[in-house]
C-alpha cells in the first residue's frame, strides 16, 4: 500500500510540472487548498498521534514536540543554506536573463534548489511508508498530504529550474526524478520495522516539516499574485477537508 500510493504521488508530481508548463490564472487556489489540507494534516492527526505514540517528556516539554519544532527550524536552515525559499527570487532573478552559458552559477543555483527538493521528496515517500507502520488512518491522511504537496513540489521543481535560465530538457529530467523520489522512498520503509518511540519522534519532526512547507513556501506563493478571498477560503476548506476525512477514517 505505502508504495502504491507513493505512486500516486510520482503522477501528482508530474501532473504539478505539467500544470507550471501550462496553467492560466489559477495556480493560486490549487495552492491554497493543498496548504490547508497539509495544515490539517499536522494539527488534527500527525502531532496528536506523535504525542500518543512517544509521550515521553525532556524538561518538562513532549519529546514529539521537541522534535515538531526540529522539523520546523530544519527545513527553514536547509532552505536558507541552499536558496530554495521563494524569497530569494528577487535576488537572483534579475541575473537569470541573459546568462546563456552552460556553466552559468544561476543556473547551478536553479539545479541545486531542485536537487533539494527531489531529496525532500525521498523523505515525502519514507513518511507514508513511516505513517502507515503508525496506522491505516495516519496512513491514509499522510498519504493525501504528502500527494497534495507533491503537486506544488512537481510545480515548484519545474518553474525553479527553468526560472534560473535552464532549459526545458534539464527542468524535465529534474522534473522526473522528483517524481520517482517518493517511490524510493516507500519503497525503504518496506525492509524494515519502525520501533513505536522513533516512530513517534519521526511524525513530530515530519509534523514540523509539513507545517513549514505550508506556511513559509506554499501559502506566500499562493498569495503573492493574487492575495483573495478565494485563496484563503480555499485553504480553510482544505483544513476543513482533513478534519472530515480523518474523522470518517476513524
Amino acid at each position: 500500500m505505502p508504495v502504491l500510493i507513493a505512486a500516486c504521488a510520482f503522477a501528482m508530481t508530474l501532473v504539478g510540472g505539467i500544470v507550471a508548463h501550462r496553467i492560466g490564472d489559477r495556480r493560486h487556489l490549487v495552492l491554497g487548498l493543498a496548504a490547508g489540507l497539509m495544515l490539517g494534516v499536522v494539527g488534527f492527526d500527525l502531532l496528536p498521534e506523535a504525542l500518543e505514540t512517544q509521550p515521553r517528556e525532556v524538561f518538562g516539554v513532549p519529546a514529539a514536540l521537541l522534535m515538531f519544532v526540529a522539523g520546523f527550524l530544519a527545513l527553514h536552515i536547509i532552505e536558507r543554506s541552499v536558496a530554495i525559499h521563494r524569497a530569494h527570487e528577487g535576488e537572483y532573478a534579475p541575473h537569470a536573463h541573459g546568462h546563456g552559458h552552460a556553466h552559468d552559477p544561476v543556473k547551478g543555483i536553479g539545479i541545486t534548489a531542485a536537487a533539494a527538493l527531489v531529496g525532500h521528496s525521498v523523505m515525502d515517500g519514507f513518511a507514508i511508508g513511516a505513517a502507515f507502520q503508525a496506522g491505516s488512518t495516519v496512513g491514509i491522511v499522510v498519504a493525501i498530504a504528502v500527494v497534495s504537496h507533491d503537486f506544488a513540489d512537481g510545480f515548484n521543481t519545474y518553474t525553479i529550474t527553468r526560472m534560473y535560465g535552464n532549459g526545458q530538457r534539464r527542468a524535465q529530467m529534474l522534473l522526473t526524478a522528483d517524481a520517482l523520489a517518493p517511490v524510493a522512498g516507500a519503497a525503504v520503509t518496506l525492509a524494515f520495522t519502525i520501533p513505536a518511540g522513533v516512530l513517534g519522534l519521526y511524525l513530530g519532526f515530519f509534523a514540523g516539516f509539513l507545517l513549514y512547507l505550508a506556511t513559509s513556501d506554499i501559502l506566500p506563493e499562493a498569495h503573492s499574485p493574487h492575495p483573495s478571498s478565494s485563496t484563503l477560503l480555499c485553504t480553510v476548506a482544505g483544513a476543513g477537508i482533513m478534519w472530515l476525512v480523518i474523522g470518517l477514517a476513524d
